[in-house]
């Protein structure tokens, strides 16, 4: 199978490595980072670079691009993917972008899914970029009613060709709805947190859990922002419940309320537990 990479970055540039490692596909690259495609192609994660105009050379092209630069490209190049071919995303939401590609794409004889990859680092750039990135990471994958069953079984196959751990088939709604919670509600709260004015004062103070809960606010502003406001609602009902949440625990405090703190707490625990038990 022929591969095309659109955007070489830590997602992108990780998926060649780990095409190239791990499978017999051929993979070739497109980056308006000139420097990222010489260094793909040095570090042999490609086997070229390729344009825009032999996008229909592609059995399958990933879109590894922030949220409106996908949309974005897929639609000025609707007309130029593999007819019959397959084309996927890695974004963090989907509802927006299954929304905005998948009818122009069918209308130009292609197929889209939506995937989402679960794995990442608090760098950014072909530079941070591994082969192993999607060892033990779930690839989360959104068709719809009109995605034929034979692409998600060849995307599917692919992930696990890749190194994913574990193959996860959702609809848009669910994925964003609790993707709002586990992740970019960690990064509203790490980039909050942060903001204390005793951050600075940290050093020889911290250990683990600071290391923890601060290790997400390092992200790239351009792409979560766009992240965010494309998940907006979903988001927005994750930030109301932990404020609401926050406030019990600073009221049971600033109260002396010691049964109450103890119970807030107890729950907590007993929440996390069973978590960790569902997910065995």
């Amino acid at each position: 199978m022929k591969i095309g990479i659109v955007g070489l970055g830590l997602i992108g540039g990780s998926l060649a490595k780990s095409i190239k490692k791990n499978t017999s596909n051929s993979c070739y690259g497109l980056d308006i980072n000139k420097g990222s495609v010489a260094g793909a192609i040095a570090q042999e994660a490609i086997d070229g670079e390729f344009t825009a105009d032999h996008l229909d050379s592609f059995d399958v092209v990933i879109v590894s691009l922030h949220p409106q630069q996908t949309i974005d490209f897929i639609i000025e190049n609707k007309d130029r993917f593999k007819k019959g071919g397959i084309v996927m995303d890695t974004c963090g939401v989907k509802g927006a972008i299954v929304d905005a590609v998948e009818k122009p794409l069918a209308d130009s004889g292609v197929n889209f899914i939506g995937c989402h990859p679960m794995a990442g680092r608090e760098f950014s750039g072909f530079a941070y970029s591994v082969d192993n990135l999607f060892e033990n990471a779930s690839f989360i994958m959104t068709p719809t009613d009109n995605t034929p069953m034979r692409v998600v079984k060849e995307i599917s196959s692919l992930a696990y060709d890749i190194g994913f751990a574990r193959v996860v088939v959702s609809n848009t709604e669910e994925h964003d709805h609790v993707i709002a919670f586990t992740s970019q509600l960690a990064h509203v709260v790490s980039s909050s947190y942060v903001k204390s004015p005793s951050l600075l004062k940290q050093s020889g103070f911290s250990a683990g859990s600071f290391k923890d809960l601060t290790r997400v606010a390092k992200l790239n502003e351009d792409m979560w922002t766009s992240l965010f406001l494309m998940n907006k609602e979903p988001l927005v009902e994750e930030i109301d419940c932990i404020i609401a949440r926050l406030k019990e625990y600073r009221d049971a405090i600033a109260n002396n309320n010691a049964e109450v703190l103890h119970d807030l707490l107890r729950d907590g625990r007993e929440l996390k537990e069973l978590s960790l038990n569902q997910s065995k």
